[in-house]
C-alpha cells in the first residue's frame, strides 16, 4: 500500500488495527528518516559548505578525533546546532502517543537527534548515542556541562581527558546494554515497527528478523521499498509523519 499515491487517510487492514488495539507488547525501530521528514539533514547531507572537502568517515572515527581533535569537535558541534533548529514532526509524536497507550512499548532508534525525546518518548534506546550528549575521550564519562563557545575543546572535569561526541563513531561497538536491551525488546513484542530506516545497518537490520523470527508481526514504514520489504507481513511506502497519525486515528480514534 503506498501513501503517496492518495492524500486521503489511509486505510489499514483489520489485522493490524484489531492486533495493535489489544497488544501489550510492541516495538519500533526508528533511522534517518523520520527525522529527514523534520528538515533534518542526514549524516552524509551535512557535507556542505565548508565541511565538503571531508568525507564523513574521516570525521567520525576515533583516529580521527586523535589526529585532530578540534576538526571533529567543531563538526559535531556544527550538527548538534542544526539539530536543535528543527521540532519533532507529526511521526515523532505519534510514536510517543503510543508508548503512552500501548503497556510494554520500546522505542530504538539509530538517529542520534534526540527528537524523540522532545516529543516525550520515554527511555528511548538510542543504539547510536545522543548528539546533545558528550563524555570523555579516555574515561568514557558523561559530562554533566561544558563550554560550547570556547576555542579549546573542553575537558573531562575528572580526569582531564578531551570531551567528545557521546555518539557511536565507525569502529566502534554500540552499546552492550542497549544492544541487548534492542533484542530483547525485539524478541518479545506482537508488532515490531522498522520506520524510516534502510535496513542494511548492522546489527540493527536484524531486529526485525529477531521479532519476526519469535513469531511478531513485522510492519515496515518507509519512503521506498528495502531490502526488508519482502520479509515483512505489511509494508506501507510514504511518509511517516502521514502514516503513523493516521494508523492512530484508526486505533484509537
Amino acid at each position: 500500500m503506498d501513501k503517496k499515491q492518495s492524500d486521503l487517510m489511509m486505510i489499514f487492514p483489520d489485522e493490524i488495527v484489531n492486533l495493535l488495539r489489544t497488544a501489550s507488547h510492541v516495538t519500533a525501530l526508528t533511522g534517518a528518516g523520520i527525522s529527514q521528514e523534520s528538515g533534518l539533514r542526514t549524516f552524509r547531507d551535512a557535507q556542505s559548505g565548508l565541511w565538503a572537502q571531508y568525507r564523513p568517515e574521516d570525521l567520525a572515527t576515533p583516529q580521527a578525533f586523535l589526529r585532530d581533535p578540534k576538526l571533529v569537535w567543531s563538526w559535531y558541534a556544527m550538527r548538534r546546532d542544526l539539530a536543535k533548529t528543527v521540532d519533532p514532526n507529526p511521526g515523532h509524536y505519534a510514536l510517543a502517543e503510543m508508548a503512552r497507550r500501548i503497556p510494554d512499548f520500546v522505542l530504538i532508534t539509530q538517529n542520534v537527534d534526540g527528537l524523540h525525546r522532545r516529543a516525550g518518548s520515554p527511555d528511548v534506546i538510542e543504539l547510536h548515542g545522543n548528539l546533545q550528549r558528550v563524555k570523555c575521550f579516555d574515561c568514557g564519562r558523561q559530562a554533566q556541562d561544558w563550554d560550547e563557545a570556547g576555542e579549546a575543546i573542553p575537558l573531562c572535569q575528572s580526569c582531564g581527558g578531551l570531551l567528545r561526541p557521546d555518539v557511536v563513531w565507525f569502529g566502534e561497538q554500540l552499546p552492550q546494554d542497549a544492544l541487548e536491551m534492542a533484542i530483547e525488546a525485539a524478541r518479545r513484542c506482537q508488532v515490531f515497527f522498522s520506520i524510516g530506516t534502510s535496513g542494511l545497518v548492522q546489527p540493527a537490520a536484524s531486529l526485525a528478523y529477531a521479532a519476526k523470527n519469535r513469531g511478531g508481526i513485522v510492519i515496515e514504514i518507509n519512503a521506498e521499498p528495502t531490502p526488508l520489504t519482502a520479509n515483512c507481513n505489511y509494508a506501507f511506502h510514504g511518509k511517516a509523519g502521514e502514516i503513523l497519525p493516521d494508523l492512530l486515528r484508526e486505533i484509537w480514534g
